[in-house]
């Protein structure tokens, strides 16, 4: 099949060099072209320069419409609304897209599955190997133990991320309540503040923290009268969400229009 063609939008940002390094350190792929918004500082950057890997005679461009015709998948960090763009033109060139952006709400994920109909999209709130098994394992923890247990899902990150809970942290949420079999929307508690009065049981609880330049680190609690599990993440650099995103790319090679996640690429 030659080597995949792989294109990156919002190529400029913390995320996007990373995915960029990791393309160019992974075989069977290619860098193929990048984009920023209108106003970037970055257009007209090579793309390998800006993210330490030497030249690779690609330019930063606009089009992101272009991209998605010269490429044969795009992997995607950037914010809802761009997203949603992003795969309504997925859709047009029927390309695989791959999304790792979080913070999107029920209509706007509902935009982006309709996509679906005519490109690959591959989506994880968390590309990470450890991540998605410890999803796994909230699940059957969840399904195994009873309402006497309270669940609480913690996460923090770094003082820039704009969305909360995080993407990770409802994914883990909602693996919860798929454990219990019940509808996650109903359960979640995902803010306290004040006189609140006390938990309510079967609730899934949500901490959220903020600072320093945490990558991600996620716990999900189990919490029972004189009994406490718990299980955990902590990501120590952002490749390991770029190599996620990357292997989802490749996986999704030659795979049938329709909406996949972490879970199918990794056999979960």
């Amino acid at each position: 099949m030659g080597e995949m063609k792989i294109g990156i939008v919002g190529c400029a940002g913390r995320m996007g060099r990373m995915l960029v390094k990791q393309v160019t350190e992974t075989e069977g792929c290619i860098v193929a072209g990048g984009t920023e918004p209108d106003n970037s500082p970055f257009i007209g950057k090579d793309l390998g320069e800006l993210a330490g890997v030497g030249t690779l005679d690609v330019s930063i461009k606009t089009d992101t419409r272009a991209l998605f015709d010269a490429v044969d998948a795009v992997i995607d960090f950037t914010a809802p609304a761009a997203t949603i763009s992003h795969a309504k033109i997925a859709a047009e060139f029927k390309k695989i897209h791959v999304i790792g952006t979080t913070g999107l709400t029920n209509e706007e994920q509902a935009d982006v599955a309709a996509c679906g109909t005519d490109a690959v999209i591959v989506q994880g709130a968390n590309m990470s190997l450890g991540v998605n098994l410890l999803a796994q394992l909230t699940k059957k923890v969840a399904a195994i133990l009873d309402e006497d247990f309270d669940i609480e899902v913690l996460e923090m990150h770094h003082r820039h991320k704009v969305d909360a809970p995080s993407g990770t942290a409802l994914l883990l949420g909602k693996a919860a309540a798929e454990g219990r079999n019940v509808d996650h929307d109903s359960v979640a508690d995902r803010g306290r503040d004040g006189i609140t009065g006390a938990r309510k049981k079967g609730d899934i609880g949500y901490a959220v923290l903020r600072g320093g330049n945490v990558v991600g680190d996620h716990t999900v609690m189990f919490a029972a009268e004189n009994e406490i599990i718990e299980i955990s993440h902590k990501a120590g650099d952002r490749a390991i969400f770029a190599r996620g995103a990357v292997r989802a790319a490749l996986w999704a090679q030659g795979k049938a229009a329709g909406n996949y996640d972490m879970m199918d690429v990794l056999g979960l």
